[in-house]
């Protein structure tokens, strides 16, 4: 089996990152950046995410799996000290493949003749640089309603437990094949309404923002950012591709949120 293990780059994850290489390795295990079949990620959430954002072409083909060197993380649950007993199991054990939905953008330009696409494990942010974002939300084709506000999030279910969260939306398990709408800051008076809340749709179902004012977008793909002023139009639904994460021992969701959230 071929595998690849990244760091976050502080010296703690440095040097699990070294330990496990040296670990497979003995195990007979190829060392592979190109191709792996699974890829170990040393830090926390943010670096699996880069991780599934380097390795977007291969979802298919590559599995993953987090060790935190911080907090406890949604994608990276094992601890440093469970090391040896992680390489034990990807050395001798078939793991179990549990797949995510995961968020598919689409972005329109008005100075550009192809889309840009783009997968997000986490969230899709819309927001402006300057004043209001405006522009007109359409539901599976339909006008829905013209949103007024700071931004909209669109998020997976798993990454409804990030920014989602904090503006108020759902925790949806990951099992559910959907995508959630939540509003940021949304202008609510006798003039321009909104529905007010976060709006969960399911795989067949696609949301579209126009843009109505002329103002420049930023659109944040998880960690990475971009601002335009030629928007045309930005197009979210489930994707047809899903996060394949390598499973040694059952995490239920739910135990994972109450770890995050409450404690013990």
């Amino acid at each position: 089996m071929k595998f690849f293990v990244t760091s976050r780059g502080d010296d703690t994850s440095n040097a699990l990152q070294k330990k496990i290489v040296t670990y497979l390795q003995e195990f007979g295990l190829e060392h592979n950046e190109e191709e792996p079949d699974i890829v170990i990620t040393v830090g926390g959430d943010g670096t699996l995410l880069h991780a599934f954002h380097h390795y977007h072409n291969r979802l298919n083909e590559t599995a993953f799996v987090g060790i935190h060197t911080g907090h406890l993380g949604f994608y990276a649950d094992w601890k440093p000290e469970e090391v040896e007993k992680l390489v034990i199991h990807i050395a001798k054990t078939p793991f179990q493949v549990v797949e995510y939905p995961l968020l598919e953008v689409i972005v329109r330009h008005l100075d550009r003749p192809n889309p840009e696409r783009y997968l997000a494990l986490n969230e899709c942010t819309v927001k402006t640089t300057e004043g209001s974002l405006v522009c007109q939300m359409d539901i599976k084709g339909d006008m829905f309603e013209t949103f007024r506000g700071d931004g909209l999030c669109i998020s997976t279910p798993s990454g409804s437990t990030a920014y989602n969260k904090a503006l108020g939306g759902a925790i949806l398990h990951p099992s559910l094949a959907s995508m959630q709408v939540s509003e940021m800051a949304s202008i609510n008076n006798r003039v321009y309404r909104t529905v007010g809340s976060p709006l969960v749709l399911p795989q067949h179902h696609t949301c579209l923002l126009t843009p109505m004012n002329d103002v420049a977008l930023q659109i944040t793909i998880d960690h990475v950012s971009e601002v335009n002023r030629r928007i045309k139009s930005i197009q979210c639904r489930v994707a047809e591709e899903q996060i394949r994460f390598a499973r040694f021992r059952p995490f239920p969701f739910w135990k994972r949120v109450k770890e995050s959230f409450i404690g013990e």
